[in-house]
């Protein structure tokens, strides 16, 4: 049993935190940190009612690194759980160093004022976390997260080789909204307007932003226009498969979402440097995020299915040549919120961070210096995920993607 920090009050920290709640066994004590602790003692409040657990709430600036740690070290957990933005990464892995303890997060680092998020300023702590005997677990969520575990089951229970490795995800919800976004809009805005890249033939290669659409008949949702886009799972899994010649991301986006979309870019709202407005400084993508619905306001009217997971082709195994397996997960938004309060989107990414903080407070996933979640064995964080609320499944397909 131990002692646990959650610093983020958005939608993923909320399934976090309840479902650490219902797995008291290992999550003794709870704290919750946001800059805005009323947000966080609505999700104590609802953990209190669902589960009878109880969980400390703080207000913290997350960028305020001395303040970071005076917070740690008055709290002494043993790990904290970085669900806030991505912006914060570092300035949280610095806090951890300072006061002594692990680090979790499910989003690689991402600066301000450039769309562009890489592994390179997370894995230079390399050295200052192995020397601290601490461990820093990234990519703890869904995408990044459970997608990588999938490629490292397939490898470790199916392929010998990968060489060819394809991540679909697909969001069938619907929220009802004209226009909304299921996780943070200005990460999610920032992430789909950037180029695409993709890696082959062991570089990566960039197309423009959405700019190369297929169709895909997802199981339990339908058919769906999805996109090729980066992700910072390719990334990783490029540098821990070796072998793989192409790896591609897509994403499921509705034909709606795409004219708002391209309206919002063409008249500027979606820019991320400073413009002048009556006299203030503001960020064209920030004050449109403070004018769209708050992801966490979705769950209630959201309906329908998530279906995500990885299509890899390789030598198989067994010795009978090339083979391709599809592993999936098939999560519902009802069927979350009833549990957490919270879509499906927040659903599959706040489970794994509570599995990713179990492997490491169990002791099952131990290291010391900055890791990938493909780097640890796939097999019990896989187990967990059939027990705690995203069961998957695996099947042979007769051929690769044909696209």
């Amino acid at each position: 049993m131990s002692k646990v920090l959650v610093i983020g009050a958005g939608g993923v920290g909320s399934v976090a935190v309840h479902k650490m709640a219902m797995n008291s066994a290992i999550f003794a004590e709870i704290s919750l940190a946001s800059r805005t602790k009323s947000k966080c003692d609505a999700i104590a409040e609802s953990v209190k009612t669902r589960t009878g657990q109880s969980v400390d709430t703080y207000a913290i600036d997350a960028e305020d690194v001395p303040a970071l740690t005076a917070l740690i070290k008055a709290i002494g957990p043993k790990l904290v759980v970085n669900l806030a933005l991505p912006y914060q990464d570092l300035t949280i892995m610095d806090a951890c160093l300072a006061a002594g303890v692990h680090y979790l997060d499910t989003a690689n680092y991402e600066p301000k004022d450039v769309a562009k998020f890489e592994y390179h300023w997370q894995w230079a702590y390399q050295d200052r976390f192995r020397e601290a005997g601490l461990m820093a677990l990234l990519g703890s969520g869904f995408d990044p997260g459970v997608t990588s575990v999938f490629a490292m089951w397939l490898k470790k229970h199916k392929l010998k080789t990968i060489r060819l490795l394809d991540i679909l995800d697909c969001n069938g919800g619907d929220h009802g909204q004209a226009f909304a976004t299921n996780f943070n809009p200005e990460i999610n805005i920032r992430e789909v307007t950037a180029p695409a890249r993709h890696w082959e033939g062991g570089q990566f290669v960039e197309t423009p932003a959405m700019g190369v659409k297929q169709s895909f008949d997802f199981a339990e949702v339908g058919p769906k226009n999805m996109y090729m886009m980066y992700h910072e799972e390719l990334e990783s899994l490029a540098k821990f498969i070796p072998e793989l010649e192409r790896a591609r991301f897509w994403m499921t986006f509705g034909d709606a979402y795409i004219q708002h979309l391209t309206v919002l870019q063409n008249v500027g709202m979606t820019r991320i440097d400073p413009v002048i407005y009556n006299g203030v400084e503001i960020i064209p993508l920030q004050f449109l995020k403070a004018v769209l619905p708050e992801p966490a306001s979705l769950g209630s009217t959201t309906k329908g299915k998530t279906n995500i997971g990885d299509i890899a082709t390789g030598e198989a195994l067994d010795g009978s040549g090339e083979k391709t397996f599809y592993i999936k997960n098939i999560c519902d938004h009802e069927v979350a919120f009833a549990e957490t309060g919270n879509q499906a989107v927040s659903y599959t990414t706040g489970v794994p961070a509570m599995i990713g903080a179990a492997m490491v407070l169990t002791g099952v996933w131990t290291g010391e210096g900055v890791f990938n979640i493909e780097q640890f064995d796939p097999d019990p964080f896989m187990a967990m995920l059939n027990t705690q609320g995203l069961p998957w499944t695996v099947e042979e397909l007769p051929a690769p993607l044909g696209f």
